[in-house]
């Protein structure tokens, strides 16, 4: 598929086969609302759904009326992935080269004028109103190389890890968008945890780490008391972020025993603004991890390629300006995929509501260089992370930027998140 959008670049992660959706406000228009990506551009819903040309192509998709005019893109996905399915559709054909609609967009200079944007022109904001947000661990590979670190290869991995997709409730309050500064988290640390009595102090992180992740929204609720069987899980499924969880680790080493991760975990996860839909990712299905374990009936999924291949990224930006890429891997290499998270999740009955948030914990590969966070690049701490400009990391300092970025697909033809990216400013003075 080609496009008459201009500068729509072979390499760009927003062509036509991808049309992800988030919120935007722009100078003239302060009022959050929705659009789409493509290429440099993007389309203003709100406008484009005002034409008198836009409904009448739009006819048979039920339930629009004013959803692309709210703050948040929980009402359109709460319409359900039908309705998704229809729309991306309808909006790739009316900025394809030889669309069938040339009078809403293509051929309408006015409307072009006002609903096609430059991205450069919006500001981007949190694409969900996000409720609720779950982190699970299916990375089996950070699971394990984490696991060595604290118990060694024996032990490396709990008894249940094989059995279930692991998880903790986090805090959706401190979800923010991509370009949302990260304060450097305060709280309770062992300067030296080997010396007895145990005596914490309370200070500034001194081992602030990352996560790369995938993050999944929710689209439609399940009832309370209802379970979600895992065949009809994907029902439940709107759309993919990048998702770094930042991490304290100096904060979780102390407090997570017994209950899990709490403050060293709640100071800040950002999220890329574009939503990439679920059928955007559709023909990048691939086998996931195996596991060799007989799983309880309800996490038994028909469908062999239950993965993701995107095409995962981590760059680190000093201060100073010099950038490396200090991790490359796939979505791939999660042990659960999303629908058993979903099944898992809901089995006691939870209700999932439209606009959760559920993360699928870090994503490593097999070798050094696949690692998706510090805490294994550093192999806890122990090595140096050699960086551009003779750098060294072995956790972040303040003014490290982190960008993550996931695509799929060939040229002219990229499925991408865009950038998910975030910079430490120094704790707060006391």
């Amino acid at each position: 598929m080609t496009t008459w959008v201009p500068d729509v670049s072979p390499e760009s992660p927003f062509s036509l086969a991808n049309i992800p959706f988030g919120i935007i406000t722009t100078e003239h228009d302060s009022a959050p609302r929705a659009a789409v990506a493509i290429g440099s551009h993007v389309v203003d819903l709100k406008a484009l759904s005002g034409s008198k040309e836009f409904a009448e192509a739009a006819t048979t998709i039920p339930g629009l009326g004013d959803v692309f005019s709210q703050p948040t893109l929980n009402a359109f996905a709460a319409l359900g992935r039908p309705v998704h399915q229809q729309l991306r559709a309808l909006l790739q054909d009316i900025l394809s080269s030889d669309t069938k609609h040339p009078a809403v967009l293509r051929d309408n200079a006015e409307l072009r004028q006002r609903a096609l944007v430059p991205q450069a022109k919006v500001k981007m904001h949190l694409p969900m109103d996000i409720r609720d947000y779950t982190d699970f661990y299916a990375g089996y590979h950070h699971a394990y190389n984490v696991g060595v670190l604290f118990r060694g290869p024996a032990n490396a991995l709990q008894p249940n890890y094989t059995h279930l997709p692991v998880g903790y409730h986090g805090r959706a309050s401190s979800i923010v968008v991509s370009g949302t500064p990260i304060r450097r988290p305060w709280g309770q640390i062992l300067l030296d945890p080997a010396a007895e009595p145990k005596q914490p102090t309370t200070a500034p992180c001194r081992r602030l780490d990352i996560e790369l992740e995938l993050g999944c929204f929710i689209a439609k609720p399940n009832a309370l008391g209802e379970p979600v069987k895992v065949e009809k899980a994907e029902e439940f499924i709107f759309g993919y972020v990048l998702l770094n969880d930042w991490s304290a680790r100096d904060i979780q080493a102390w407090e997570y025993v017994p209950l899990g991760p709490f403050n060293g975990k709640n100071f800040g996860s950002t999220v890329s603004p574009w939503v990439v839909l679920a059928d955007a990712l559709e023909p990048f299905r691939t086998k996931g991890f195996e596991n060799k374990t007989q799983l309880q009936d309800y996490l038994r999924e028909t469908k062999e390629e239950t993965a993701l291949d995107i095409e995962l990224q981590i760059d680190l930006t000093t201060v100073e300006g010099d950038t490396t890429t200090i991790g490359v891997t796939s979505a791939k290499h999660l042990m659960w995929s999303f629908p058993q998270m979903i099944a898992h999740h809901t089995l006691g009955g939870c209700p999932l509501n439209t606009g959760d948030m559920l993360g699928s914990g870090t994503i490593s590969g097999t070798k050094p260089s696949e690692r998706g966070s510090l805490l294994e690049m550093s192999e806890g701490g122990k090595k140096d992370i050699n960086l551009a400009g003779m750098h060294v990391r072995r956790f972040l300092k303040d003014g490290d930027t982190i960008t993550l970025r996931g695509v799929c697909g060939k040229e002219g033809a990229r499925v991408g998140f865009g950038d998910c990216t975030g910079t430490i400013f120094p704790a707060i003075q006391r």
